[in-house]
């Protein structure tokens, strides 16, 4: 009975020992599941970032070393350094880790006790960054610290001295802005790849400014041996930007108001107008031939015909009402063209009022080279668009087809000189050129003005020259010539 009582004696600390043994095992195992449910699951990331096995102070530490280290960027041979700050490029570092607690502590403790015994890795997703970034500081630096520091501008064309023609510009490069806003936002949310190489866009060289184009044309009439009055418009119809200006013995002189210079033939395109609202807006075959000769002929007989068809004795009045209906109070014609004709009216303008210039105009016919630079950019906008001022003034008359058939009828003057002449063969122009010869075949007065049509943009160029004594016609016509191929290679600049 003794052995009986020692063996249970026995049995009963035996017991107890694996007891106990369990309990500290089981001590010990909490311990260490305790220590490793207060770190983040391995395996896991925030914000692409690795934090398994790490405290969520460890990993709050460690996505602000990650994410506010500077980008690098690379361009145009340089390296620069970009703090996220400066773009307003911030972690919300809580708001990861509470995300990333939910997976830490989501799981019941017992249930994640039993799968750590079992060496079970709890399934754990990534936590996305969460960041607030700001596009438009991003676009501001670029703008105002990239580019200014390593862009390379492109130089415009510029005029040869003595020349009509333009030297190439030198193309140039910029920071493609859009593109590069999108390659550092995808840096500054990558935890590992921060380095961006930018990319570059070819700018190419623009004309040269407006008043370079004004400089080389004075100097072609410095160059000329003419001493008179020139008056110069131009209007870019694409920008709407002009360059007008006077000359008078080769100093400039005011423009306001514009010089008045005798208008001779180029006051045949307002007739015309006037020839499309009084017997238009479709031509009789009669009509159309008078128009055509009025216009390539230069014909006054034609010109007072249309004139009488339209009033028989105010024709050229009318027309004047016309102009005066389109804003152009300095441009008029005050009795028909046939010898002896009466003047009907005299005219008082702000033009020719001046006393500070010269020019003699006709009491007949007067006009400036911006108003007859105006008139023909309503037609070329009529024709273009069928809007504008001469559709707002004649609104029952003018349309797109009829100022179509008068730019028509302004492309057939071919005279090959003046304007024309200074064009590549096949260039269009609608125009009306104008000069009057004396008694003893004296010119005083030679003028032209049109729409050019070019590849590099259309544009209306108007000039009317005078000399008191008499206007050579070999070296004006010829410095027309060359201004006007000053003003085509402005618009046709030479390939980069």
């Amino acid at each position: 009975m003794r052995i009986a009582r020692d063996t249970s004696f026995i049995l009963r600390w035996v017991s107890l020992f694996f007891i106990a043994a369990a309990i500290i095992l089981t001590m010990i195992e909490l311990t260490a599941y305790s220590r490793a449910r207060s770190n983040y699951p391995d395996g896991m990331t925030i914000g692409g970032v690795p934090v398994g096995g790490i405290s969520p102070q460890e990993a709050a530490q460690r996505l602000l070393q990650v994410y506010s280290s500077p980008i690098e960027i690379q361009y145009a041979g340089e390296l620069i350094h970009l703090d996220p700050t400066l773009v307003g490029f911030s972690i919300e570092t809580e708001a990861m880790l509470a995300a990333a607690d939910l997976q830490r502590t989501g799981s019941p403790f017992w249930i994640g006790f039993w799968d750590f015994l079992w060496s079970r890795q709890p399934q754990t997703s990534p936590v996305p960054l969460v960041a607030t970034f700001s596009q438009e500081q991003l676009t501001r630096y670029l703008r105002e610290e990239i580019s200014p520091r390593y862009d390379i501008p492109a130089v415009a064309a510029q005029p040869v001295p003595g020349q009509v023609n333009f030297a190439p510009g030198t193309p140039g490069q910029e920071v493609d802005i859009n593109r590069a806003v999108i390659l550092i936002e995808d840096a500054l949310r990558s935890p590992g790849k921060r380095t961006v190489a930018l990319t570059a866009q070819r700018t190419l060289a623009g004309r040269p400014v407006l008043n370079n184009l004004g400089i080389l044309v004075r100097q072609i009439i410095d160059l000329t041996p003419f001493d008179g009055v020139v008056g110069f418009y131009m209007l870019d119809l694409q920008t709407g930007e002009e360059l007008h200006f006077g000359y008078n013995r080769n100093e400039n002189i005011s423009i306001t108001p514009d010089i008045a210079f005798t208008a001779s033939s180029t006051i045949k395109i307002p007739v015309m107008i006037s020839t499309y609202n009084y017997l238009g807006p479709e031509l009789s075959d009669e009509v159309a031939a008078l128009v055509l000769e009025m216009v390539t002929m230069s014909e006054n007989p034609a010109t007072d015909a249309l004139m009488r068809r339209i009033d028989e004795a105010r024709g050229p009045l009318v027309t004047t009402s016309d102009l005066q209906s389109l804003g152009l109070d300095n441009t008029f014609i005050a009795g028909y063209f046939f010898n002896g004709a009466p003047l009907l009216q005299r005219f008082e303008t702000e033009a020719n009022q001046r006393t500070d210039v010269v020019t003699n105009p006709d009491v007949y016919n007067q006009t400036t080279p911006s108003e007859m630079g105006q008139l023909l950019a309503d037609i070329y906008q009529c024709s273009q668009t069928g809007g504008g001022a001469l559709v707002a003034a004649f609104p029952d008359k003018m349309s797109q087809q009829t100022c179509l058939e008068m730019v028509d009828y302004l492309k057939r003057d071919r005279i090959g000189v003046l304007l024309e002449a200074g064009l590549p063969d096949g260039t269009q122009i609608a125009h009306k050129h104008g000069w009057i010869s004396g008694s003893a075949g004296i010119i005083q007065n030679i003028s032209d003005a049109g729409i050019v049509y070019t590849p590099g943009g259309n544009y209306v160029i108007s000039i009317y020259i005078y000399h008191p004594v008499q206007t050579i016609w070999e070296p004006v016509s010829n410095m027309v010539v060359q201004i006007s191929q000053a003003v085509y290679n402005y618009f046709n600049l030479p390939s980069q």
